[in-house]
């Protein structure tokens, strides 16, 4: 606790020496409006789901090549592994593990991640790529803390996290281009060119980044592109398509007790859709197509001492669908929403020798989702709404699956707004537990979830203080687990969680450029799980000016189990601060150079057990939009 003493009290230092400045220009308060939670754009005061919104503002102020330190770092109760500077990868070793409230993490199957409202995960696998999600390519995320299965099924157990894709909204034409470089030969730089046109409208992008790496073995290195098109055939009808590729390079150099060599990875990744989407004053809706999929070479690498792998492994997967939806509104304050999904799945698993190129094949496998699911919202007066929700599921293994939400939101005078909701979330098992590797059992159910929770959010001082509080309970069972049966390792559904605990979040404009804020969260596991911290606490001040930008950020974890108690093996946990800062001076128009870095206390600690992080690291870089 000592740790979270002196960041509040550096905080409070930083605002009262800031606060001496008088400002006198009002902020006023805007509503966000969001879309991930409904299907339709929604002022967040009307439904009961818990949302936070990371903006573009807050992806800049990072300056971080991918989404996913961010959303660590500004939402509350999120956390993602990471095992180094850039670079998640995949398979043993791998890192972006991503957890809210303790679901999620290991296996990272219990958050769903969407691009534009359209799910994004390995086929055989049933998990998110990490490094498939580019900064550039995003106009802001939406994040859902808890279950968000009624309106996108599986996986969305925990929650959901949807990168909503740069979209230009008047006419325009913008490129921005970036720069940057630093500790152990990390380069990252980039393209984005927007156009918006009358009734068309576009978005393109090019990143490239490498890195060294803080060990032996642990280079990395990514090409990312993205194009989005859109048109505006009337008023109320608009077709738009999208696409990206991502190709990387990843080495994973093993825990420091037991290192590997060539233990390397090269997976290609692409995703393609396109939307036909209509808009009218008392109805809007959707119909979507929708492609994922990619190329998996991974060497598995071996020990010191040990013969290099005889063969390589090799997959294909892929995830393909059809959604559709129309929210109507049958009578004043009424919005009614019916959808429909349809999901195809798997993919193809294989062996090649190194010499000869023979194939030993694993597993073909490939199956399908479908759902339907209705919501209902009503606005009854004007200070109280009410919304329930139920889906029908049918996975072609797991079968059949129920899942209902309800919930109250109240608005409060001055600016206040209570809710209260219960949810069902669900996970179907994935190919890879279902018949893949030793523990494999095709008998396995879907994973369920039961989610209560209370919240309450207020605006004071005309916009310039806003905070909110968050408290919940899940029940977790049929937890997919392996355990061993007859001296075997097998798959069973016999795991059960139950999570209780408190988020929060702060923020405060003192004066004009100047914001302080806060988000913690406190987790209680009687059941602990991997890539879930006891406590996470940030603090960030930063203040903007028309020349410059400068800010600074403390981040204090304790409590994150590194290794889980077993008999006979005791638990491991790790506690750690962080500060980071940046700065940002602007040289010409919106020519912008900048410096930022990272654990400036040196700090020593691991996030994955055996994978130690980095100790300060340093870049610095140019961004220019024109």
């Amino acid at each position: 606790m000592k740790y979270t003493f002196i960041i509040i009290l550096s905080a409070l230092i930083c605002s009262t020496a800031w606060a001496t400045e008088a400002d006198t220009v009002k902020v006023v308060a805007l509503e966000e409006v969001v879309a991930t939670g409904t299907k339709n754009p929604t002022d967040q005061r009307l439904m009961p789901l818990t949302v936070s919104v990371v903006t573009t503002e807050q992806l800049e102020e990072y300056h971080e090549t991918n989404i996913l330190p961010t959303l660590t770092a500004s939402v509350p109760g999120l956390f993602v592994t990471q095992r180094g500077v850039m670079g998640y990868g995949v398979s043993t070793g791998g890192s972006g593990s991503i957890s809210v409230r303790g679901i999620g993490g290991s296996p990272n199957t219990g958050m769903l991640v969407l691009i534009d409202g359209l799910p994004q995960y390995a086929g055989l696998y049933g998990h998110p790529i990490a490094d498939n999600y580019q900064t550039m390519m995003t106009e802001r995320v939406e994040v859902i803390r808890g279950p968000a299965s009624v309106f996108y099924g599986s996986n969305a157990m925990g929650g959901v996290v949807n990168i909503v894709t740069r979209q230009p909204k008047r006419d325009t034409v913008l490129t921005s281009l970036h720069v940057q470089g630093g500790s152990f030969y990390t380069l990252d730089a980039g393209i984005t060119n927007r156009v918006k046109c009358g009734k068309f409208s576009s978005a393109v992008g090019f990143n490239y980044s490498r890195t060294d790496g803080h060990r032996k073995n642990m280079n990395f290195d990514e090409y990312n592109a993205f194009v989005r098109f859109g048109y505006d055939f009337t008023q109320n009808w608009r077709l738009s398509a999208m696409g990206d590729v991502a190709y990387f390079n990843s080495s994973n150099p093993g825990m420091v007790s037991a290192p590997i060599e060539d233990n390397d990875m090269h997976v290609l990744r692409g995703t393609a859709s396109v939307s036909v989407d209509n808009e009218y004053e008392r109805t809007s809706g959707a119909i979507r197509i929708y492609y994922n999929g990619g190329h998996h070479t991974i060497d598995d690498g071996y020990a010191e001492g040990d013969a290099p792998q005889a063969a390589l492994y090799n997959h294909n997967d892929l995830m393909a669908g059809v959604s559709a939806y129309q929210s109507v509104s049958f009578f004043r304050g009424n919005r009614t929403t019916f959808g429909f999904d349809y999901q195809h799945f798997g993919g193809h698993v294989w062996n090649a020798d190194k010499t000869t190129g023979d194939k030993t094949e694993v597993i073909r496998k490939t199956q399908y989702e479908l759902a339907g699911y209705l919501d209902f919202r009503q606005q009854v007066v004007s200070w109280f709404s009410l919304e329930a929700g139920v889906r029908f599921d049918w996975h072609s293994q797991a079968g059949l699956n129920y899942i209902p939400q309800a919930g109250l939101s109240f608005s409060i005078p001055h600016n206040a707004v209570l809710k209260a909701m219960f949810s069902r979330g669900f996970r179907s098992p994935t190919i890879r537990e279902l018949y893949m590797y030793k523990p494999a059992n095709a008998e396995l159910e879907a994973e369920s979830m039961w989610n209560y929770e209370i919240s309450y959010r207020q605006t004071l001082l005309e916009g310039k203080l806003r905070y909110g509080i968050n408290l919940f309970y899940l029940h977790a069972l049929n937890m997919i687990e392996t355990r061993m049966v007859d001296g075997k390792p097998l798959n069973m559904n016999t795991g059960e969680l139950y999570n209780t605990g408190v988020e929060a979040e702060v923020s405060y404009n003192i004066i004009k450029g100047l914001t302080v804020g806060a988000n913690y969260s406190y987790l209680h596991m009687r059941n602990p799980r991997l890539a879930a911290p006891e406590h996470k606490l940030n603090v960030s001040v930063n203040y903007h000016h028309e020349r410059f930008r400068v800010g600074t950020e403390w981040q204090y974890i304790n409590g994150l189990y590194l290794v889980l108690p077993t008999e006979g093996t005791p638990a491991s946990k790790e506690n750690f601060l962080l500060w980071n800062a940046h700065a940002d001076l602007r040289i010409w128009r919106e020519l912008w150079a900048y410096v930022k870095a990272d654990n400036l206390l040196a700090q020593e600690y691991e996030i994955n057990v055996g994978f130690p992080m980095p100790r300060t690291t340093l870049m610095g870089g140019l961004s220019w939009s024109f």
